[in-house]
């Protein structure tokens, strides 16, 4: 049987779309092409020349799909990647929104004009991707046909990201995963072990990526005195995560927006037991004081409060990780969901190819 070939729009490099693409070549066989955007939009200047490229990519898309005749298109965030994949002319296309909504920021004066490119993509594609049910709400209130919508995440690889948790029980060892990015809210969490610090209370804390605010961060640490405390591991490999998921009892993410978040899917994999913002996109996930603990976007005291209830409530914690790893082993294991997704895949190909 000839090997289907899959085009794959969106920013190659990241560890969600790797996860993605892997999953197809190894549970259905597929031949991955890429193509992203080439000009990074970390500031106006190439912000205006991505939109530039945006404007012509179509052109190299078709270009692509010329001379390699991919036989399906998927694509990231329904308002960039998932516009031009539905602009391509191959059918299937699979489109998968990135967060909660892919509306975002949602005061942005381009929010009619991603509407449109929004509606469009949705009614275009074969196949829409919702990570989780969070994602559903924004399908629903922009009139998405939801037969077309397969809730399910990709899931993570329960076999790397084992339930072997090492964690010195003593003191509190946290660990933080996400980039160094405003909307991940570093400095609240370093503001409320400062407040544990000022209680006497032992911690390490590990913090894990790079990004904007590094040096920020960095700087703020020494101001609030807790510096040999931090441990800023920089960007790392991914292979190197499981380890210190699993030298660490207490996971911690407060960002102030939220889709399905594989870092918190990796932590409750490891009996890393979860702190997380009280907001939609963990409330699928986490339940308040059951598998872990949600909290008030940017209260630093409350999140002090909550981290030493949880080192505290030692059983309540060894309990809560176990029912975690068993919810993740039923609904969020890679090797079963991806070889949904790839099954699907070959479904749609072969209802769209001309007999």
């Amino acid at each position: 049987m000839q090997k289907k070939k899959i085009l794959f729009l969106g920013e190659s490099y990241r560890a969600d779309a790797i996860t993605w693409m892997n999953g197809l070549k190894e549970f259905g066989n597929f031949e991955i092409i890429t193509w992203e955007l080439k000009t990074p939009s970390n500031c106006i200047h190439n912000r205006i020349l991505r939109i530039f490229e945006f404007e012509l990519a179509i052109f190299k898309i078709r270009k692509i799909i010329k001379n390699q005749k991919p036989d399906m298109v998927i694509a990231e965030r329904t308002t960039s990647y998932g516009f031009l994949a539905a602009l391509s002319g191959v059918k299937p296309v699979a489109i998968a929104q990135q967060g909660r909504t892919d509306l975002w920021p949602e005061k942005s004066i381009s929010l009619p004009l991603k509407k449109l490119i929004q509606n469009y993509a949705f009614k275009k594609a074969d196949l829409i991707h919702a990570w989780g049910p969070v994602m559903t709400i924004s399908m629903l209130e922009a009139n998405v046909d939801m037969n077309k919508v397969l809730v399910l995440p990709k899931g993570i690889d329960l076999t790397k990201f084992g339930n072997q948790n090492n964690a010195n029980p003593e003191k509190i060892c946290a660990i933080v995963t996400r980039s160094l990015l405003p909307e991940y809210r570093h400095d609240i969490i370093l503001k409320s072990f400062a407040l544990l610090n000022q209680k006497g209370i032992d911690f390490v804390l590990t913090i894990i990526g790079d990004g904007s605010q590094l040096s920020k961060l960095k700087n703020l640490a020494k101001d609030l005195g807790i510096e040999n405390k931090i441990n800023f591991t920089g960007r790392i490999p991914n292979t190197a995560l499981p380890k210190l998921l699993q030298q660490s009892n207490i996971y911690i993410s407060m960002p102030i927006t939220e889709g399905v978040s594989a870092s918190l899917f990796e932590a409750m994999a490891t009996n890393c037991y979860p702190i997380v913002t009280d907001i939609p996109g963990n409330q699928s996930w986490i339940k308040h004081r059951e598998n872990g603990q949600l909290v008030t976007i940017d209260d630093s005291e409350m999140l002090a409060k909550e981290l030493i209830w949880a080192f505290e409530n030692n059983k309540h914690r060894n309990e809560a990780v176990l029912k975690n790893r068993i919810f993740l082993e039923k609904n969020a294991d890679y090797n079963i969901n991806m070889k949904i997704i790839a099954n699907k895949y070959h479904e749609l190909i072969n209802t769209n190819s001309p007999n």
